[in-house]
């Protein structure tokens, strides 16, 4: 999967960044060390999900006022910049980004220590527009290694905010913690609704709406009236 079939099912900006507070807040709940999955309202002026597999893999969809922009970086790709002896990024990953988007390929941490912007794939979608978009006339390297089902520059790591997103972070879960997830407390929180001591204690007996009210209010996510 590419950037250009990732980006065809991805949803609206609006139910995108509802999905990416979903799995924080489900992270959150589930493990309270370092975050997988993690979402945060004061990114600048703007907010950003974040993702890292603590093995060089991740990716940001930061929301801003004009839309929304995914910077994806897989370090086992042969698109990555570290295969290029200039560090130069993929041809054609930033054709046609808008100027308003800009400032995101400057932003330190989507940069290495030379200040220069480290990416495998790129996508973006102004505020008002009808679909997501990638650089034109990308060609992609073939896929090879034990990591193929990421795709040639790693944009199949977004496949958990598809529509599927309640089976394939059972998945997730079911893989990475071994653990089998109560699967209504997780299509509560994906469909938004106001978290209760019942939901999150169906995903993690040991908690309470009070233990994690601070960190749920940082991602932005509602919390039932007690």
């Amino acid at each position: 999967m590419s950037a250009y079939e990732i980006g065809a099912q991805l949803p609206t900006i609006d139910l995108m960044r509802r999905r990416c507070k979903a799995l924080a807040v489900l992270e959150r709940v589930i493990d309270g060390g370092e975050p997988y999955y993690g979402y945060t309202s004061t990114w600048g002026a703007d907010e950003a999900a974040l993702m890292s597999n603590g093995s060089g893999d991740e990716w940001a969809v930061v929301f801003t006022a004009d839309g929304a922009f995914i910077r994806v970086f897989d370090h086992e790709s042969a698109m990555s910049p570290y295969c290029d002896p200039d560090h130069e990024l993929w041809p054609g990953l930033l054709d046609g980004i808008p100027k308003v988007l800009r400032p995101q390929v400057e932003e330190p941490a989507f940069c290495n220590e030379d200040g220069q912007f480290i990416a495998t794939a790129v996508l973006w979608r102004l505020a008002g527009d009808d679909r997501w978009r990638a650089g034109e006339g990308i060609t992609f390297p073939p896929v090879q290694g034990p990591y193929a089902d990421t795709g040639p520059d790693g944009s199949g790591m977004l496949d958990i905010l598809l529509d599927d997103i309640v089976d394939r972070f059972a998945d997730f879960a079911s893989d990475y913690y071994e653990i089998e997830v109560d699967r209504a407390a997780v299509e509560h929180v994906v469909a938004h609704r106001p978290l209760t001591d019942t939901v999150i204690q169906a995903l993690n007996p040991q908690l309470t709406v009070a233990d994690l009210r601070e960190d749920i209010a940082a991602i932005g996510y509602p919390i039932a009236s007690m």
